[in-house]
């Protein structure tokens, strides 16, 4: 991962909101305050993601021991994020984000506070971190369901949000890594934990405040008839048979697989065998995320304008499969730097564009669990991602491997296009469908197999949503695609942790 409405015709037009009522936020207001809570949950991610692995490495001087803290996270955050899908689509996507971050800051804070009184034995640790990974889970899908919201009362495209987003995730991730080592050698891997904590509360208090609360239920859902597990399990059937989405999100298991490779062992690898050292790892990391960041702002500004199917397979074409096929040819360092900084440009549009086709193809009933169930599945390839490079390379060499990740990534990106080329992939060009929230959400006794409809030349009807007073809820802490007690992030190759997902159930093109 990752990723990706409100009524938003498939084609270029913006989300043509209710109108606003005296009781409206300004219609910037609700986009600035998710940017700034982007940023903020990003920079918390990027300090706990050195100083819990410090933290527990300092404290008991064991790598086995930090190692099980990172599962004891992950294992709990993907279970939850995959399962908490029909939670958020009954109390809404700002409820849910606001409490899970609120409930984030007390937890988290726990760390710090039980180290200072001298009461942290590792399994409370343990116990902790869960419980911190098992509210992330259903916190971030709440975050990722939220964007329909805020491009909605923003007045804006869908693809301006996303790409926004993208844009925010990837700037934020440069400087907050390059801060957060300092910063915990300024004041200690302990009381970091407390910058931590706190950016969780102020991601809160930003959503609460400015974040749109509107929620649609599905009409029969009002009274609870169907169970938790059929909610979920509708989730799951609309996600197994709809012709593109499922294509798509096997498609991102599969490349944020061989990009937890490539950053955790494959170019590494390269590095010391070339003998290269950091510096010239931080030049490529630098040349793909400049450009890649760049490239979301401008795919924020111009995406809803762009016909999106071609722009996903160019984007993929240029971003995915060289930067294995050109380590694989000895390429200097430079040659290496240049085909990144290309490969960049393709990334940045990326999940602008597969973030906007996600939400405008689900059912805004069904969103919360699609979305929950989405990125679960693009996070399963992660943690084994720099197992299986580390074999491969063992195996049959390092060049080898690269050649056999590069064909991987080109087969695994190039499916969905081929499998999905009659469906409507919407952007500029495409024929209008009706919004994912005018379509109806039938329970699964009364539509065994429920499928997005076929593209229709009937315009589309804009509902006016019900202006409803707000709710609570809170930012994607991809990435992704790959970080301990924060939030997921897409795009990462700096990061190899076990996770943005890219953003999400988007796809985490490394930056």
């Amino acid at each position: 991962m990752p990723t990706p409405p409100t009524g938003t015709p498939a084609g270029p037009a913006p989300v043509d909101p209710a109108p606003a009522t005296a009781t409206s936020t300004p219609y910037r207001a609700p986009l600035i305050a998710f940017l700034v809570a982007n940023v903020v949950s990003i920079c918390g991610t990027r300090v706990s993601a050195i100083a819990i692995p410090w933290f527990v490495l300092v404290s008991t001087g064991s790598p086995l021991k930090t190692g099980l803290v990172a599962m004891a996270e992950m294992l709990p955050l993907v279970v939850c994020k995959a399962f908490g899908g029909p939670l958020i689509d009954r109390l809404g996507p700002k409820r849910v984000s606001v409490s899970t971050d609120t409930a984030s800051t007390v937890v988290v804070a726990l760390i710090p506070l039980l180290h200072t009184l001298g009461a942290l034995p590792f399994p409370v640790l343990l116990g902790i971190v869960a419980v911190a990974g098992a509210l992330r889970g259903p916190g971030d899908a709440a975050k990722g369901t939220l964007i329909p919201d805020i491009a909605a009362a923003a007045k804006v495209p869908l693809e301006r949000v996303t790409g926004l987003e993208s844009t925010t995730e990837r700037l934020a991730g440069f400087i907050a890594f390059a801060v957060a080592g300092g910063l915990i050698t300024l004041v200690g891997e302990v009381n970091a934990l407390w910058i931590d904590a706190a950016s969780f509360g102020v991601c809160a208090l930003l959503i609460r405040r400015w974040a749109p609360g509107q929620h649609q239920r599905k009409p029969h859902q009002e009274n609870e008839e169907e169970g938790y597990g059929q909610q979920l399990l509708e989730g799951w059937r609309f996600l197994r048979t709809d012709k593109l989405m499922l294509p798509l999100v096997l498609m991102i298991a599969v490349t944020n697989l061989l990009d937890a490779a490539i950053a955790a062992v494959l170019l590494p690898v390269w590095i010391k065998e070339h003998g290269y050292g950091p510096g010239q790892t931080s030049l490529i990391l630098t040349s793909f995320g400049v450009t890649a960041t760049a490239f979301a702002l401008l795919a924020s500004a111009i995406g809803h304008r762009l016909p999106r199917k071609t722009v996903f397979t160019v984007a993929f074409l240029i971003c995915g499969a060289p930067r294995f096929v050109v380590m694989a040819f000895d390429a200097p360092v430079w040659g290496v730097m240049l085909v990144c900084a290309v490969g960049g440009i393709g990334a940045g549009f990326i999940n602008p564009v597969l973030g906007a086709l996600f939400i405008e193809r689900i059912p805004r009933p069904l969103l919360g669990r699609v979305n929950s169930l989405a990125d679960a599945v693009a996070w399963i390839g992660v943690p084994l991602g720099g197992v299986i490079a580390g074999a491969a390379v063992t195996g049959i060499g390092l060049a080898p491997a690269l050649l056999i990740g590069g064909a991987a990534y080109l087969v695994a990106t190039m499916a969905p296009p081929l499998i999905g080329r009659h469906e409507n992939w919407g952007g500029a060009g495409a024929k209008p469908t009706p919004a994912a929230q005018d379509r109806p959400a039938r329970s699964p006794a009364t539509n065994p197999a429920t499928k997005h409809p076929q593209p229709t030349d009937q315009p589309t009807r804009r509902p006016q949503p019900e202006a409803r007073p707000t709710h609570h809820r809170a930012t994607d802490r991809q990435q992704s695609q790959h970080q301990p007690i924060g939030r997921s992030e897409v795009g990462d190759l700096q990061s190899p942790d076990p996770a943005k997902p890219v953003q999400d159930h988007r796809t985490e093109v490394p930056s």
